[in-house]
């Protein structure tokens, strides 16, 4: 009301101002009841803000939606609750003394005028900081985060059951009578032609087809697919008798144009000024340039090709989810401690009971895998590269193979019977009468060295990297870190031989693996694995992984397929019965890959990597031949520290239960249930 009323009074001031010119508005005395518009202004000015709120601006100035142009020619910017003019700042003040107030006043570039009331307002540093965020296209709010994680309140699959199942109302399924005497009316006003349905708009332009009613005999009524003939580029600047100067090539740039294939050429030609289009010659390419376009219009394809509409969800493979593929390993158990150094290999035994891991401390350590009890500790005197525990169950004995020989422990765990039926097995032993020349040197332990465990001693010429059972428990290969052919050599334990099975090498051996089932062995160089059958003494395969270096190697328990990992953080799948080249090339890892191992039982296998994690993947192979593996990431499984950039060095799955160890740099043995 008192916007209105103050409306209405300059609309009345208005068409007084209309018959006589304006007089100067009388300033009214100070007195107690009435204060005058200075006093009143400075009352204003001084507690302006003491009535603001979070609603308004300012609550004394109650113009309304007015426009403030209304008020430039009158001394006041409005009205308050009760009527009285709010007037504007007394402002004196010229240019010169609006720019001493910019040199002298530290605060004149946080000062702004408000339009409401027409004060000087000083902002504060809070609001100077709320305008630059707002200027940087930040959030006025310092503490919101715009990059907090996103609550996902509904999952991505498809559910068969409904997000809510409340009971449908009573009016879903009573029919109106309102909707069903307006669709009566709007079906009589449909069959009278009274409604007709809104078409939508095409927004492409129509045109007259000169060929609608063409005979359809004829080579264009036939043509349904017919193509318009391409149409030429319209001419540029450059094309002009009279081209700008940013046209006009250089000499410079015009030995570089003339020197340049004409298919390199941006432009064809090269461009000229003439004063006057009369003075424009005839251009010598124009026969050329119409032949061309002849050709090109004649030897066109008139026919539009049909294209296939696929959905791209149909390309992307349906994979399972991985609760259907459990059992798997998911979470850390146990951590075995005790190894002063790095671990760098293990092994289960094959009833799942025991487990043997080296390392660098010069030790080999037997824990019992169920409590992480180690139950033995045997020293060997320097850096254990691998271990590998005889896979026949009746036999409890342990290879090992530190520097230049392989040691052969029985570590008394276990069954008694299968402990004394080792040792007798190998004491039943009884040495040839000429012995022959052999490529390693079989000894027997002393006494001191019997109690320790040790049995047997096989020293090599070279340091030994790698130790390998058979499946039935006999032979063993081991691969020596020498050159040429004598990399990799067999040992038989019953007959106490040794042979190197290569006449020629093929590079650096890394590591060997028997096939479970034939008589295969599996040798992996830097850049190939070679399949060499024993018995036939021939290569049956070279398989050729596309990795810079392969680090280890593993056989499927079926034998059709394998695994191999490579120190640019590769892992390959071979199918042996499709092709040399990988099956699936998997890029999971961050760093080089150390490890690859099978699950005997289950479809399981893992690989660990220098990143410090292993990766557990479900591989099932189909008995059916024409069906390809299925190759699907389950776990992830952190726990091992990095040390000296070195992550997970081994990895060996149980031989009956879903479960995995790994063995690190930080000392540590860990199984995973």
């Amino acid at each position: 009301m008192a916007g209105a009323r103050g409306a209405a009074r300059e609309a009345a001031a208005g068409s007084r101002s209309e018959k006589r010119p304006p007089e100067p508005e009388p300033q009214p005395e100070e007195t107690a009841g009435t204060p005058s518009p200075k006093t009143e202004a400075a009352r204003a000015q001084g507690d302006e803000y003491m009535q603001d709120s979070s609603d308004e601006e300012d609550v004394r100035n109650t113009v309304g939606n007015v426009p403030l142009e209304w008020y430039d020619d009158f001394p006041h910017v409005g009205y308050d609750l009760d009527g009285r003019r709010i007037y504007k700042p007394v402002r004196t003040r010229d240019e010169l003394d609006q720019f001493l107030d910019r040199m002298d006043d530290p605060d004149y570039w946080r000062t702004v005028q408000d339009r409401m009331t027409g004060h000087d307002i000083r902002l504060t540093d809070e609001q100077v900081a709320l305008v630059q965020r707002l200027q940087r296209g930040q959030f006025g709010d310092v503490s919101f985060d715009p990059y907090e994680p996103a609550v996902d309140f509904f999952s991505g699959d498809l559910m068969i059951h409904p997000v809510t199942n409340r009971p449908a109302d009573k009016r879903s399924f009573i029919p109106s009578l309102v909707e069903k005497e307006k669709v009566s009316r709007m079906v009589h006003a449909i069959k009278m032609g009274w409604l007709q349905p809104r078409r939508p708009r095409d927004p492409t332009p129509s045109f007259y087809d000169l060929w609608a009613q063409e005979d359809p005999n004829a080579v264009l009524g036939r043509h349904r697919m017919h193509v318009p003939a391409p149409k030429l580029a319209l001419p540029g600047h450059a094309e002009s008798y009279n081209p700008p100067p940013e046209y006009l090539l250089s000499e410079e740039e015009r030995l570089a144009w003339e020197q340049q294939e004409p298919s390199e050429r941006k432009l064809n030609f090269l461009p000229h000024r003439f004063p006057s289009l009369r003075a424009v010659p005839a251009y010598h390419r124009f026969i050329q340039e119409r032949f061309e376009r002849c050709l090109d219009l004649y030897l066109c394809p008139r026919q539009r090709k049909m294209r296939v509409n696929v959905d791209p969800e149909d390309l992307i493979p349906k994979l399972p989810r991985p609760r259907d593929l459990q059992p798997f390993p998911t979470c850390q158990a146990l951590v075995y401690r005790g190894h002063g150094d790095l671990v760098r290999c293990l092994s289960v035994s094959p009833g799942g009971q025991w487990l043997v891991s080296g390392s660098d401390d010069g030790s080999v350590r037997l824990w019992e895998v169920a409590t992480a009890r180690c139950m033995k500790t045997v020293p060997v005197g320097g850096v254990v590269k691998s271990v590998a525990w005889n896979p026949h169950p009746t036999m409890c004995l342990v290879a090992v193979a530190v520097e230049d020989a392989v040691l052969l422990l029985n570590p008394a765990l276990g069954d008694h019977l299968a402990v004394g039926s080792t040792d007798q097995l190998l004491d039943a032993f009884t040495p040839p009468e000429e012995p022959a020349v052999q490529p390693a040197r079989w000894l027997e332990a002393s006494e001191g060295e019997r109690q320790a465990g040790l049995r047997l001693r096989i020293c090599h010429d070279k340091p030994v990297t790698q130790v390998t059972w058979h499946g039935r428990g006999d032979y063993m290969a081991v691969v020596l870190a020498t050159q040429g052919h004598s990399q990799v050599l067999i040992h038989q334990l019953s007959r106490r031989r040794s042979q190197s099975p290569f006449r020629r090498s093929h590079g650096q051996v890394q590591c060997v693996a028997f096939h479970p089932a034939r008589p295969f062995l599996l040798v992996a160089s830097q850049r190939s694995v070679r399949l060499y059958h024993l018995l036939r003494q021939e290569l049956t395969k070279k398989l050729l992984p596309n990795c810079k270096w392969v680090s280890s190697l593993a056989v499927h328990p079926a034998g059709d397929n394998l695994i191999c990992g490579s120190y640019d953080s590769k892992l390959v799948w071979f199918d042996l019965d499709l092709s040399t080249k990988p099956y699936r090339v998997l890029r999971h890892h961050k760093k080089a890959l150390r490890a690859v191992a099978f699950h005997p039982r289950y479809p399981l296998f893992a690989s660990g990597s220098d990143d410090g994690s292993v990766i557990v993947c479900h591989g099932m192979v189909y008995n059916d031949l024409l069906q390809n593996p299925l190759l699907v990431p389950v776990k992830v499984l952190r726990g091992h520290t990095l040390t000296r950039d070195l992550g997970v060095l081994d990895v060996a799955f149980h031989p009956t239960q879903p479960w995995v160890f790994s063995s690190g740099a930080d000392g540590t043995v860990r199984l995973f249930t």
